[in-house]
């Protein structure tokens, strides 16, 4: 689906990413894991097209994003394109709905129409009594699955994720962990997460580790289709 190739990117004097070639298929998890400094958020941020490599070129079902100008490359990202933020980025004077729906928007579908499809996404994520609520007065794990809903209010084909976990409780972070094995088990979306977590990692159907601007590592796993002890609590 997404092929990044001869990928390079420098700040300064600082060679943040050198010379890296990853392919990206369709319904996988991929974890992305390395040591702070190692290039991971800034591979994530060029794959999802939100900066631009100095050299190189990302290609998305055959499209490459460096012929496209910048209005084009928006609504392409706008529709094709979901982010996961450590913090979730959720807009305060909005209730839940609304940060969901606004993204829809954004890409012209009808406010009613957009708010429909925020209430389907938040109700399959558990959150459907929480529609009107602000940020404020959400817990960090609510926050964190409206942040998913708004992620894939545009039904993107892929969902690129930098440290999702990072800013939970171990409690909330697992709830999340499942919540997006689900959703890429049973909706098929793709998800690209940068994670220093361990266990965030480890369910990954790949784990790719960064070193000093280089891929080190790249592991395809065989990962078991396991029921687990709270899943079936997460989303109701």
């Amino acid at each position: 689906m997404i092929e990044l190739i001869d990928i390079n990117k420098s700040y300064g004097n600082l060679h943040v990413l050198k010379d890296i070639t990853l392919t990206l298929p369709e319904h996988e998890i991929i974890s992305i894991t390395g040591a702070s400094g190692a290039g991971k958020t800034t591979l994530l941020q060029i794959a999802g097209s939100l900066d631009l490599p100095d050299s190189g070129r990302i290609v998305y079902d055959g499209e490459q994003l460096s012929d496209m100008s910048d209005k084009r490359l928006s609504a392409f990202r706008n529709r094709h394109i979901g982010f996961i933020f450590q913090f979730h980025q959720l807009i305060g004077e909005f209730t839940a709905e609304e940060n969901v729906a606004l993204p829809a928007m954004i890409g012209g579908s009808r406010r009613g129409k957009a708010l429909a499809r925020a209430k389907e996404l938040l109700d399959l994520l558990g959150m459907g009594a929480r529609l009107g609520h602000r940020p404020s007065e959400l817990s960090g794990g609510e926050r964190q699955r409206v942040a998913i809903a708004r992620a894939l209010v545009n039904d993107p084909k892929v969902v690129f994720a930098d440290e999702p976990t990072g800013s939970l409780d171990t409690r909330n972070r697992d709830e999340i962990r499942e919540v997006i094995m689900r959703l890429n088990r049973e909706l098929g979306h793709t998800f690209v997460i940068v994670t220093h977590d361990p266990e965030m990692a480890e369910m990954g159907h790949r784990i790719i580790r960064m070193a000093d601007g280089r891929i080190v590592e790249d592991n395809l796993k065989n990962v078991k289709e396991e029921e687990s002890l709270v899943e079936t609590e997460i989303f109701e």
